[in-house]
């Protein structure tokens, strides 16, 4: 018998789904980004997603935050969710005000609640130890802090913002001493060798009415749109309102306009498999690889003398030979042949794809 999960009362994951398809084309797309991919298992990342905090609290209690033009595909793949959880933003205008919406909505519900926020597009290879950090940073945040995950890192990255650990805190918890852009290589190296720097996932736990402490405080336009916002919930106008009054709000992120500036704030320390899976050259990372390094998916795959490489075919047959650490997309109306460590300028792509007005590859 499957032992039911022990949820964690007060407790509202909010899912962020309003990433576009750019990093991952051909694959991805603007009405198939990134989250809707089967990057790191059979299933979308953002099924993988809901499965992970569904140890920490109900469907019922889970909000995913997305855009117009994905809102038919959340429901769909989540069709545990209420319908009038998955919160529709208007216009996209980044991480806070989108976080704005989900207080207005659990707010409604549960001044204190506590929101579990985190992107929608990540891979977590140990779930228990993810699940075990997440419930550690919920009862910090009961208390009264904005509380963070840190990642442990394993290697000299520079593609991701670090935490400057600082003093401890109750459990495993420290104290927020920075928040560090992405580092050179040599700065990176140095974090990893003297120890007292995480990754920054991205992930945040907080109470509501803490939330809404802290944008009057540090990003105080928030809070007549806001306010109105919440006000009209449930009601027949709440559309209308909305559409009026979340343009209003100040197109920031959470953690430019919040989390660099609000005290108190926490990190929870989590070494668990943890990926953004940014790119292509990712998924060695978080897929099963050949004897020479390579993964390999699709119909007819042919991969002869190849070594570290991304072969991802389509439903003909590709063959690729000799070749090493290269990108291999087939995506039936389009192909993509890259240098494994080039995959960041898959972006470039796609400006080239709308320069030439190509919008039906985009």
């Amino acid at each position: 018998m499957t032992k039911a999960p022990r949820y964690e009362p007060g407790v509202f994951p909010v899912i962020m789904a309003g990433g576009s398809g750019t990093r991952f084309w051909p694959l991805s797309r603007k009405r198939r980004p990134k989250q809707f991919l089967p990057l790191t298992s059979p299933r979308p990342l953002i099924v993988e997603t809901q499965r992970r905090v569904g140890t920490l609290a109900p469907a019922r209690s889970t909000f995913v935050v997305c855009g117009q033009l994905h809102q038919a595909p959340v429901r769909r793949l989540l069709k545990t969710l209420p319908k009038a959880n998955v919160i529709v933003e208007p216009e996209a205008r980044n991480t806070a005000p989108a976080i704005a919406l989900a207080v207005a909505h659990v707010s409604r519900i549960d001044p204190k609640g506590v929101l579990v926020v985190l992107p929608s597009d990540q891979h977590v290879a140990d779930v228990p130890a993810f699940d075990r950090a997440l419930r550690e940073a919920v009862k910090v945040a009961r208390g009264g802090a904005v509380v963070t995950l840190g990642i442990t890192p394993t290697r000299p990255e520079t593609g991701y913002g670090y935490i400057r650990v600082g003093a401890a805190l109750s459990g495993t918890a420290k104290e927020v001493a920075a928040f560090v852009e992405k580092p050179n290589r040599e700065k990176a190296e140095g974090y990893l060798s003297q120890g007292g720097y995480l990754w920054n996932a991205g992930i945040f736990v907080f109470r509501a009415d803490v939330m809404k402490a802290a944008f009057a405080k540090h990003l105080p336009d928030v809070v007549g749109p806001l306010a109105a916002i919440e006000a009209a919930l449930g009601s027949t106008k709440a559309g209308t309102v909305l559409r009026r009054e979340f343009p209003k709000l100040p197109a920031t992120s959470i953690d430019y306009g919040v989390a660099e500036k609000v005290q108190p704030i926490a990190v929870v320390p989590a070494d668990c498999g943890w990926s953004d899976v940014g790119s292509f050259n990712a998924l060695p990372e978080v897929r099963p690889t050949d004897a020479s390094g390579n993964v390999v998916e699709g119909a007819q795959p042919l991969v002869i003398d190849c070594e570290g490489c991304v072969v991802l075919a389509g439903k003909r047959p590709l063959a690729v030979v000799g070749m090493k650490d290269v990108v291999v997309v087939d995506a039936g109306d389009a192909l993509l042949v890259l240098p494994k460590d080039k995959s960041q300028d898959v972006r470039k792509v796609v400006d080239l794809l709308k320069a030439k007005k190509l919008s039906r590859l985009l």
